[in-house]
């Protein structure tokens, strides 16, 4: 079995996601004490050190909107999205199953992974990333904007502003100020 992100594995040439948990997303930003890193990838890591390589008996659920097999699944006795929630590397995902609540609520009593840090959560990253048009800090709201005419960022007062998403995974991002904008190599929008 090959892990591919906290909630999605390969078991052989098979996609699997893991039915009933979320997980942080690769590239999703999470922070404590001051320190902000990368919790998609924290939490992968995590899980490729407790499963990566080992073998994983699953149970499909159903087939999801991008083809990947929704399963629970088992490594040896241990089932893994119960051990992945309970050490606070994902949420129980209450739209689809209530399977994991009680594992969740240990972790977050106790504060563990994802429940000591300043995270949102999975969903609302994933429709804002998706989007990119809503700031995700609200003093923070000039977009830094790639196209074909280079690295452009857009005011709010810009008539392009609306329509314009931001996608920090292709190096898109949000600026608080036009100095920080501009420091960046970022350049206003030509109207």
């Amino acid at each position: 079995m090959r892990v591919v992100d906290a909630d999605t594995i390969d078991v052989g040439d098979t996609r699997v996601r893991l039915h009933g948990i979320d997980a942080p997303e690769m590239g999703q930003p999470c922070s404590a004490n001051g320190r902000e890193w990368d919790c998609g990838r924290w939490a992968r890591d995590f899980v490729r050190d407790q499963f990566e390589g080992r073998h994983a008996r699953c149970d499909m659920i159903e087939t999801d909107r991008y083809d990947r097999v929704v399963a629970t699944c088992q490594v040896g006795r241990q089932d893994m999205g119960a051990a992945i929630v309970q050490a606070g590397a994902a949420w129980a995902y209450r739209r689809y199953s209530n399977a994991y609540d009680l594992d969740e609520k240990a972790a977050a009593v106790t504060e563990r992974g994802i429940w000591g840090f300043a995270i949102e959560a999975p969903a609302a990253f994933r429709e804002r990333r998706i989007t990119g048009r809503t700031a995700p800090d609200p003093s923070c709201v000039i977009k830094g904007n790639i196209s074909g005419n280079g690295r452009i960022y857009h005011l709010p007062r810009d008539g392009s502003y609306a329509r314009t998403g931001i996608n920090p995974a292709s190096g898109e991002r949000w600026f608080c100020s036009i100095a920080e904008a501009e420091a960046a190599g970022w350049r206003p929008v030509r109207k």
